[in-house]
């Protein structure tokens, strides 16, 4: 049986989906799969005390995920969802056999879009640390091939910051215009661009303002993808989701409690150390 950090046992899931991130927008993965699936328990857990993903080597973020998966384990999980996109890109071909559950993660479907965009380009957004990365970089060039020419990797941080502040939620109106001006400023400086898609869990979010701001232009959400692959590992429960979360002395278990709140999900939280 597994406890909370107050010695308390954790409620029992049936076969769970596991959904797991350092960050607040992994948390729009376990709202798609609810809506999807809606009699599968699901697990959550926010690793806050290792964030942030993307702003770790590769070995100390393996480190991280296989103490993870092996902790992840311990709840019997049907499947198991990486939900952020440095690590799915960077580590999770080096995690297969860790654990007996299927493992899934996040990457941006380039070849889709570039398939879609035909002559034109196709902007990855992403924060900073992974569009600026080699890993990416190798992705994409697989992804796309000869039409690597076509793909744009996008500094998207300050769509993220959106987000991490709650500000698409409260401040609505501030935040249309700040995804008007930043969209605007991409298109300056790459006109023709045809098709977004994410490298980012938190890019989601905004779908709805990226949208208005460019009504017509193909968005490629990575969640899809692993969404689909997840589907036919699906175990019927009683649909609960049980969310776990971890802290340090810079990010409290408090601190995200808040963040939930302002993205206006009321779940029961358990603070654990695996």
């Amino acid at each position: 049986m597994n406890h909370s950090v107050s010695g308390e046992p954790l409620p029992k899931l049936v076969r769970p989906v596991a959904v797991f991130d350092a960050g607040i927008g992994s948390y729009a993965a376990v709202a798609a799969i609810r809506r999807l699936l809606p009699e599968q328990d699901i697990l959550y857990f926010a690793d806050r005390a290792s964030f942030p993903y993307g702003g770790k080597g590769r070995a100390e973020l393996l480190a991280i995920l296989r103490r993870t998966l092996r902790y992840l384990d311990g709840f019997d999980p049907a499947a198991i969802l990486v939900a952020s996109n440095a690590p799915s890109i960077t580590v999770l071909d080096d995690l297969a056999g860790v654990s007996p559950a299927p493992l899934f993660g996040v990457r941006p479907p380039v070849a889709a879009a570039v398939g879609h965009a035909g002559s034109r380009q196709v902007a990855v957004l992403g924060v900073r640390s992974m569009v600026e990365s080699p890993e990416l970089r190798a992705y994409a060039e697989a992804q796309a091939g000869s039409r690597i020419a076509q793909v744009r990797l996008v500094d998207a941080s300050p769509l993220v910051e959106l987000v991490e502040s709650g500000a698409f939620l409260f401040a609505p109106d501030r935040t249309q215009a700040e995804v008007d001006a930043f969209l605007g400023a991409l298109d300056a400086r790459h006109p023709g661009i045809a098709a977004f898609t994410l490298s980012s869990t938190h890019l989601p979010w905004l779908r709805s303002f990226i949208e208005r701001a460019r009504p017509g232009r193909r968005l490629f959400d990575p969640l899809e993808d692993a969404l689909a692959a997840i589907v036919p590992h699906a175990v019927p429960g009683g649909g609960e989701t049980l969310a776990l979360v971890t802290e340090d002395e810079r990010y409290s278990a408090a601190d995200f409690r808040r963040m939930l709140d302002r993205l206006g999900v009321a779940l029961p939280l358990h603070t654990v150390r695996p």
